[in-house]
């Protein structure tokens, strides 16, 4: 109980505002930690607050167009997020009649739900006791307690999770978990630790044997992907251009881009070859390259390197959007970005 006392009266001094920690409701509760999932707390809670306004119960999310979620998403990167979120918000409104299930091993049936969030929503909506382990709970633990085991191990993770439930307090099961989580994320970070402020210094042993920077261990890597994309923006006499879905299993699943043309080098295409053979009857009055240097767009396993060329047309485009619609539309925020800045007021 040492430890969770410390770290509790820790937290009561140190704890951050946040409006999901103000609430018990699980639907609240769920659209936070999805949203927070692979995001730092300063960018998703715009996101958390615009879903609540836009979507304030499970039903309104549930019955909402696909492509408002998609929308309404973009630029929190993990698409698949998104379409979870949205199939899990129609199986409890439709399936389980707008009521969460109240315990981490029925949440776990839920899309998109794995053991960190369907612990979490347990504990804090429910105060099962369970322990809430993610990588600022890894974090806290292996350092507090010189655990030198690789983390992206499954037998690793079960050893922290007993860890974490041996020592989390029965009558406060959501207080510890916020605590912890809260610790990991403002005092115990990944990076140059203050720890001289750190109420654990003293017993903490990756502290005294000089380890904290190397702890904790993970030693997986991913194998990270290039990949090169030319985006090819239409634009006719009228104004409009052209746009396409992404329906493969692919990055950016369901979100829309402009016509593209992917290649394996990031040598300069040749862009009139290649409209002649794509485009045949399309009669071209001017190509412009927006830029010679490839945007680099880093995602978790790929690095993309795009370029966007204007291609103004003399005669109107067939299923055509105009640059106004594009506001509308769930794009890569990329692609967003590139629309914001080279497209609108065009």
């Amino acid at each position: 109980m040492h430890f969770s006392n410390k770290l509790t009266a820790w937290y009561l001094q140190n704890r951050r505002s946040l409006p999901w920690r103000e609430t018990k409701d699980p639907y609240a509760i769920w659209l936070s930690e999805i949203i927070l999932q692979q995001t730092r707390v300063a960018q998703g809670l715009p996101y958390f607050e615009a879903f609540l306004h836009e979507f304030p119960t499970v039903f309104d999310l549930a019955n909402a167009e696909e492509d408002k979620v998609m929308h309404l998403w973009q630029g929190l990167g993990y698409y698949s997020r998104a379409r979870n979120l949205h199939a899990t918000a129609k199986m409890v409104a439709f399936d389980y009649n707008g009521i969460f299930p109240n315990n981490s091993k029925e949440l776990l049936k839920l899309k998109g739900v794995g053991e960190y969030t369907a612990a979490a929503i347990a504990s804090f909506s429910y105060n099962e006791v369970i322990p809430v382990v993610d990588g600022n709970v890894f974090r806290v633990l292996a350092r507090r307690f010189g655990i030198n085991s690789d983390i992206s191990t499954l037998t690793t993770k079960r050893e922290f999770q007993a860890l974490a439930a041996s020592l989390i307090p029965k009558d406060s099961p959501a207080l510890f978990n916020q605590a912890i989580m809260e610790f990991g994320a403002l005092q115990c970070t990944p990076q140059s630790p203050d720890c001289t402020i750190c109420p654990f210094q003293l017993e903490c042993i990756a502290y005294q044997t000089n380890e904290v920077s190397s702890l904790p261990v993970k030693l997986s890597k991913t194998k990270v992907r290039d990949r090169h994309f030319d985006y090819l923006i239409f634009l006719d006499p009228n104004g409009n251009t052209q746009i396409q879905q992404r329906t493969k299993k692919d990055i950016w699943q369901q979100l829309y881009e402009f016509p593209l043309i992917e290649s394996t080098t990031t040598e300069l295409i040749d862009i009139k070859q290649q409209l002649t053979s794509l485009f045949p009857n399309l009669a071209i009055k001017q190509i412009e390259l927006c830029n010679t240097d490839p945007i680099i767009h880093k995602l978790s396993h790929q690095k993309l390197h795009i370029r966007f060329w204007k291609i103004h047309t003399e005669t109107a485009l067939n299923n055509s959007s105009s640059i106004e619609e594009l506001q509308k539309i769930g794009f890569p925020i990329v692609i967003h970005n590139f629309i914001n800045n080279n497209l609108i007021d065009l």
